[in-house]
């Protein structure tokens, strides 16, 4: 039977391409239709396959293999394949006559080989044209529209082994491109290099595996496998549990066992009681945070193989993990964890606990308010984005509109698109859409979108929503159009029905043409695709005309439809259209289809109208429940919004930001005490109504209701015919309190309850009399209140009537626990009834783990009070208690054990504080935000309730209270404590001690008796023109404050003299001296007085103190007479450049043109560079290469009609000195690193900085030793290096030299280390240096004595000496024109002592005209020097010779 594949809607959103066709079917067939039906190899394939399916038929022209159900009648028959032997078969003639002979049975045969034979022919050349065809839109297919982000098809498996033993585990994934899979152990990546032999990692065809040898306890862990490619990652986790061998134990190998034992133990379905210890509550978020839902819960029994399913419900559908949500469950807690909220996410939240013996819950309502608009006065985010009928190239998008109270309404939306994987948003349309419903054309089939909406109104654009699901544009026909044909487990064939149609090739016409949307704004059109199809891709184009009229419209001229649906817009409202279909492929185009009726253009749905009889109800302390009657028009309804306001005020704010659907609401958030009004109103696709009629004001209260079970039926007492009873209040009084309780009692083998009591027990102890002795009797018991009887409580253990005459007391009872913190509690108990032979002299107290039976007791010694403070418990635990009573005869029976506790603070637990009122009263204060109308405050002192009111009286006010003392002393002191009744345990506790009593009446007394508080004690300061203010100021004083100002004991008065003033806004009291002189001397007060607050304080000018402000004074005085003409703002001072130049600075003031300006350096008139700067009034002196001649006392003044100024600074002594310091720290931060530079002397270090100067202090350190100056060691300088020459370097020399520059605080370092390659290379260089110093030293040169230029007349003698010198004595040559020269009579050379050179020539002729040198030369070396002779005859001008001419 064939097999449709899925709808895409159907499956996770994926990348879907053209390609969504199986690639390898069209192979297969491809590869059967070539080989055609010749071989007997493909005749006996198709005969087996004929066999498998016996109602399939075959064709070879068909492009596809198709399978049809016998009792189908299907759409194409397809005759049977044959092979060339059947053929020879088939075409043999019967045992008949044929009346035209044998010939013309050939000739028969003939023709008909030849037709099938051309038959044959176009079926392939069809097969061959239908693969090129279908190769060729694969070719254009774009590549992402067959990508696919991993799936895993096949997920890991958990395994539990034994040690030593090995596992693997396997997975399948798919994507494309082909996915990468990494393993990890606990998170952690697996790296298959570091153990080789312990992890084997193998993929074949997707299928990939983790091998473990030799398995450990250390392997124990959660394994993952992470597939990933370019499109996304997925993952698939399993736990591998290792067990360890023991010798008691024995594996279970199944072929060990007795065959008449079972393997595995028959399942026992186990009932699992839950409690919740810790759940969620309402909760309260903003877009965009996080919010962690968690609920925390004790199982009985616990078992580790039968734990709870946790799964979390929104509104009653299940919360599936995504990017949206994220669901943990570990260690008896549940978690929803929602990392970015939405309005989306507003809802009722259930944790639904499945366990094999039934189904535990809690539900509580998450509401999800608007983040901050981007524009103010903008409208909150839509919601609720979904989509549905997904073609091809189209869309349907649909929203819920946001709440809007006190913005302006929402006058449309924006739709925006985005393919899937980017970032590109798109927007859809132009014009904002007025209702929540929006067709989206355009789109590429294949590809995958995501959308988003955003609201207008007339303020702004809102936030967009959350974005939608990838969403694929597909036509769900043509996967519903592919079928499946098994040949066997491994082998099938996917083949389409276009390809069973034959050779259809124009359209057909499409039909059932008809309008499935209609709005104002646009009409979606749909229909059905022509029957048959056939091959071709088909598209689409509509025609529009009014109705009545024969004027056809083309709609999509340019862009046809590829779906059988399509939007139209532009159309006018009101009027009628119709429309009709056209289906067009390469072939050509269908005729029109039927035209649909008169279409309206109108909006099919209204606003609704508003809802009404708005009622509200009394819920709990923070809630209120809303009801109202359903809206009577509302077509398309998507919910309800409620507002909330409080009473008195026209602020309005959402109480839902999310529609919801019912007519009942359970308002949340509201404040206890306070009167609210309450609206709703209607949403559907085309907006809100308008707001519905206000409900009457309620008070938020908790509504009054019966009061809860009491609970700790204790028996106390007992005689031979009654018994004595004590229970526990119960823990929430409904609203109201207990007036009575009502007790039943029953024995045991009765099955009937008896009344106890006729009239309400007032008390909660109660004695039962007429009892049988020595039966056993079950209670129960019920509280009353003004809303009735509550239910009763549990049956009491089973209590025997018989009389107690043991000598120890009987058991306390009423155990009670209040200031529950995180390590601590306090537990209270009622003194037994039953004391046994003697009084009760004190209490032991027992306490237990609730998850243990080992009792241990808490007090070393008995207590002798009915309360004791437990500490040191361990928070997040639970404990029980139980107490005794103990007597001269011993421990008691104990009580009752208790509840167990949990050792958690509430969030928001108070505590009591102490202060001191307004009026001086001490007080202590606790406020309390649990109460209901029945809720009371206890305050105690010792636990003990307070009924003397002599010494203390209580205020309560609302949700504070307290405890005022009328005369405190020290009998106060002690501990006092406060309950709150009706609540779940709110109290807290104060130990007043002696020293926080002490602080409290000092305050006490203090603000009794007031001193108006100083910011600023009495104070004086001196003014520019002499004048003295003295000043203070108070804290705060009112209008009505005085203040007077004494004066050595006489008040003065405001005057011209002293000017008084006293701003009470700021508390400022001042007087102004204007003449302070010596008679000023003396005592200044000021008292102040606002109403019974007073203070006063003082400043005393008197000796020292007033010489000093005197000369204060007098100076400022001074300077305001300076100022006047011109003078210096800013005295000289100096200042170093950083090129280490001293500048000389100062700033003038008030000149003008006129004034004369003068620098001077031990009065010599300086001449600066540049003038004062009339702008700024900066004037400065440069001093370049300051030094020790700069040192002097430098003046500059100024001078005009107005009057002169002068200002010195003397350059010496300190002055120099810091100079000196700021140029050092400037030349040692600028210090190059130190570097060798070798000599013929020896190795020379030095270091270049921007200026020396000789008064710097710069330091040499060879090896942390200082360096002094010597001829070994030469210290030297220039203007901007500093060097140490060492002469004659050793190895004793060699290591590290550090040259120190010290500004007088820091000190600038530079180092070079001496020695190894850096000494090897620097001792060569100098050596080599040395040596040419000493040739260059030794060589052979001439030292003088020879001229330039020679002039002498024919016939003369001339006489050519010359100092030589050389060591060894050098060898003289003397050449001539560069050659040499041969020595005869008439030249004559001769050297005397070894340093006198002469070359002497007689009679000279014109031939000895010339150039003449002597050469000196030795063993070193030597050098050639050259005199120009020039001979004339008598009688001629002496001519002028040039050199070496």
């Amino acid at each position: 039977m064939a097999t449709k594949i899925l709808p895409f809607y159907q499956k996770k959103h994926k990348h879907y391409g053209y390609d969504y066709r199986s690639l390898d079917s069209r192979s297969l067939v491809k590869k059967y239709s070539s080989k055609s039906s010749s071989t007997k190899r493909s005749s006996s394939a198709l005969e087996t396959s004929s066999a498998t399916f016996q109602s399939a038929k075959f064709s070879p022209c068909a492009k596809r293999v198709c399978q049809c159900v016998e009792d189908e009648a299907p759409d194409y028959t397809v005759p049977p394949f044959r092979s060339s032997e059947d053929e020879g078969e088939q075409v043999k003639p019967k045992a008949r006559t044929f009346l035209y002979g044998t010939k013309l049975w050939k000739m028969e045969a003939e023709i008909s080989r030849l037709r099938r034979s051309s038959h044959e022919q176009m079926d392939k050349l069809a097969l061959k044209r239908m693969e090129e065809e279908r190769a060729a839109v694969q070719r254009h297919v774009r590549e992402d529209s067959i990508c696919r982000a991993p799936e895993f098809l096949v997920r890991l498996r958990s395994h539990t082994v034994w040690e030593k033993s090995f596992v693997k585990l396997f997975c399948t994934v798919q994507g494309f491109p082909t996915p990468l899979v990494r393993w990890y152990k606990d998170d952690v990546y697996i790296d298959q290099t570091s153990e080789p032999a312990k992890y084997r990692m193998d993929s074949y065809y997707g299928v990939h595996s983790l091998e473990i040898n030799r398995c450990s306890p250390n392997d124990t862990a959660q394994y993952t496998a992470l597939a990933f490619n370019i499109h996304g990652e997925a993952t698939s986790n399993a736990t591998v549990i290792v067990k360890r061998f023991r010798g008691e134990e024995e594996p279970y190998h199944s072929v060990l066992l007795p065959l008449s034992l079972p393997l595995v133990s028959p399942p026992v379905f186990t009932h699992i009681d839950i409690q919740y210890s810790e759940k969620f509550g309402v909760s309260f978020g903003t877009e965009g945070e996080t919010l962690v839902l968690s609920c925390r819960m004790i199982l009985t029994p616990n078992l580790g193989r039968l734990q709870p399913e946790a799964v979390w419900y929104r509104d009653d559908v299940e919360v599936k993990k995504s990017k949206w949500a994220a669901m943990y469950y570990n260690d008896c807690t549940a978690t929803l964890t929602l990392p970015h909220l939405n309005k989306d996410d507003e809802g009722l939240y259930t944790l639904r606990l499945i366990t094999r013996g039934g189904i535990s819950q809690h539900s509580a309502y998450v509401f999800v308010r608007d983040a901050d608009t981007p524009v103010v006065g903008a409208p909150g985010a839509p919601m609720d984005v979904t989509f549905y009928d997904a073609n091809k190239d189209y869309v349907i998008l649909t929203w819920k509109p946001p709440n809007v109270t006190k913005e302006s309404p929402v006058i449309g939306y924006f739709v925006d698109r985005c393919e899937a994987e980017t970032d590109n948003w798109i927007q859809c349309n132009d014009a904002p859409i007025k209702i929540c419903k929006y067709p989206v054309t355009g789109l590429f089939e294949g590809r995958s979108y995501i959308f988003r909406v955003r609201a207008v109104n007339k303020s702004g654009i809102s936030r967009p929503s959350r974005v939608t699901d990838a969403v694929t544009a597909l036509d769900p026909a043509d996967l519903a159009r592919l079928q499946t044909i098994y040949f066997d487990e491994s082998r099938q064939i996917v083949i389409s029905q276009d390809d069973l149609e034959g050779d259809v090739k124009p359209p057909g016409i499409p039909t059932n043409v008809h309008a499935a949307e209609t709005s104002r704004n646009y009409v979606v059109l749909s229909w059905d695709p022509p029957e048959p199809r056939g091959r071709e891709p088909l598209k689409y184009y509509i025609e529009k005309t009014m109705a009545g009229s024969t004027s056809w419209q083309r709609v999509n001229q340019e862009i046809a439809a590829r779906s059988p649906r399509f939007a139209i817009f532009d159309l006018a409202e009101g009027n009628s259209y119709q429309f009709r279909v056209f289906a067009v492929n390469k072939f050509g185009m269908s005729h029109p289809s039927e035209p649909t009726g008169p279409i309206l253009v109108h909006e099919r749905i209204e606003i609704p109208s508003p809802p009404s009889d708005v009622r509200a109800a009394r819920n709990t302390k923070h809630s209120v429940v809303v009801h109202w009657v359903a809206s009577k028009s509302a077509s398309e309804l998507i919910g309800y919004y409620i507002d909330s306001c409080l009473v008195g005020t026209d602020d309005w704010q959402p109480c839902n930001h999310k529609p919801v659907k019912y007519t009942r609401f359970v308002v949340h958030g509201l404040k206890n005490g306070h009167k609210y009004s309450f609206r709703v109103k209607t949403v559907n696709a085309l907006g809100v109504s308008e707001v519905s009629q206000e409900s009457k004001p309620i008070l938020v209260q908790a509504a009054l209701t019966a009061p809860s079970s009491p609970y700790g039926i204790t028996l106390l007492d007992c005689t031979n015919n009654s018994m004595t009873l004590g229970w526990k209040i119960p823990r929430f009084t409904g609203g109201s309190d207990v007036t009575g309780y009502y007790m039943d009692h029953r024995e045991v083998t009765d099955l009937h309850w008896h009344e106890s009591n006729i009239k309400p027990i007032t008390g909660r102890v109660h004695k039962i009399e007429n009892l049988k002795e020595g039966s056993f009797y079950e209670f129960k018991v019920s509280a009353v209140n003004l809303g009735g009887v509550g239910i009763p409580s549990d049956s009491s253990r089973p209590f025997r009537c018989e009389a107690w005459t043991m000598p120890e007391p009987g058991p306390t009872y009423d155990l009670t626990f209040c200031e529950i913190r995180n390590h601590s509690l306090v537990i209270q108990w009622k003194a037994p009834i039953f004391t046994g032979s003697s009084p009760v002299t004190g209490y032991t107290v027992d306490i237990c783990e609730a998850s243990s039976e080992e009792w241990r007791t808490v007090t070393e010694k008995a207590v002798s009070t009915r309360y004791l403070k437990v500490t040191k418990l361990e928070e997040g635990r639970s404990y029980i208690f139980r107490v005794h009573a103990v007597n001269a005869a011993g421990q008691g029976k104990p009580s009752e054990p208790s509840e167990p506790v949990l050792i958690q603070a509430r969030p928001g637990t108070k505590e009591i504080t102490a202060g001191v009122d307004a009026e001086g009263n001490i007080y202590l204060n606790f406020e309390c935000h649990e109460m209901t109308d029945a809720s009371q405050f206890a305050w105690g002192k010792a636990y003990e309730e307070i009924t003397d009111f002599s010494k203390v009286h209580i205020e309560t006010e609302g949700e504070k209270s307290k405890l005022v003392f009328k005369h405190p002393d020290m009998s106060d002191l002690g501990t006092y404590s406060v309950a709150v009744s009706d609540t779940d345990g709110t109290s807290s506790s104060y130990v007043l001690e002696k020293k926080e009593l002490e602080r409290l009446m000092t305050l006490s007394h203090e603000i009794k008796h007031p001193t108006i508080p100083l910011k600023k004690e009495l104070s004086y300061e001196v003014f520019e023109k002499g004048q003295v203010r003295f000043w203070l100021q108070a804290e705060a004083v009112s209008p009505t404050a005085t203040c007077k100002f004494i004066v050595n004991d006489m008040e003065l008065t405001d005057s011209k003299e002293h000017k008084i003033t006293f701003d009470k806004s700021t508390g400022i009291i001042e007087m102004v001296l204007e003449q302070f002189t010596s008679k000023s001397e003396g005592t200044y007060t000021v008292q102040i007085e606002d109403g019974k607050a007073k203070n006063q304080s003082s400043v005393v000018l008197i000796g020292d103190a007033f010489k000093a402000a005197l000369a204060e004074a007098e100076f400022q005085r001074k300077e305001f007479l300076r100022k006047q003409g011109p003078h210096f703002a800013e005295y000289m001072h100096w200042h170093v450049t950083e090129d280490c130049e001293v500048e000389l600075m100062c700033k003038v003031a008030n000149t003008r043109t006129e004034t004369v300006f003068g620098w001077y350096k031990d009065f010599v008139v300086v001449v600066p560079k540049e003038p004062p700067n009339p702008q700024t009034g900066d004037s400065k002196l440069c001093i370049p290469e300051f030094s020790k001649k700069d040192m002097g006392e430098y003046k500059m003044t100024l001078k005009d009609d107005k009057g002169q100024d002068i200002t010195v600074l003397e350059v010496v002594g300190k002055v120099y000195e810091e100079i000196v310091q700021e140029m050092s720290k400037i030349s040692g931060m600028s210090a190059s690193e130190l570097k060798i530079k070798c000599t013929p002397e020896g190795i020379r270090l030095q270091s270049f900085l921007k200026y020396y100067m000789e008064d710097m202090k710069v330091f040499w350190y060879h090896k942390e030793s200082k360096i002094a100056s010597s001829e070994k060691m030469r210290i030297g300088a220039s203007n901007n290096q500093v060097w140490l020459q060492i002469c004659e370097p050793a190895d004793q020399d060699k290591g590290k030299y550090t040259m120190e520059i010290f500004d007088g605080k820091t000190s600038y370092k530079r180092h070079l280390d001496l020695s190894g390659e850096v000494y090897a290379e620097a001792y060569t260089e100098f050596q080599r240096l040395k040596a040419a110093a000493f040739a260059e030293k030794n060589r052979g040169k001439v030292l003088g004595g020879l001229p330039d230029v020679v002039t002498i007349m024919e016939g003369k003698t001339l006489s050519l000496t010359s100092t030589v010198f050389g060591d060894p004595t050098p060898e003289v040559t003397w050449l001539k024109n560069d050659k040499d020269l041969e020595l005869n009579d008439h030249h004559i050379a001769t050297l005397e002592r070894g340093k006198y050179a002469c070359l002497t020539i007689k009679g000279v002729t014109t031939e000895d005209s010339g150039k003449y040198s002597i050469n000196v030369r030795n063993k070193y070396g030597g050098e050639t020097i050259d005199v120009t002779v020039s001979v004339y005859k008598h009688g001629e001008e002496i001519p002028v010779v040039k050199m070496g001419v």
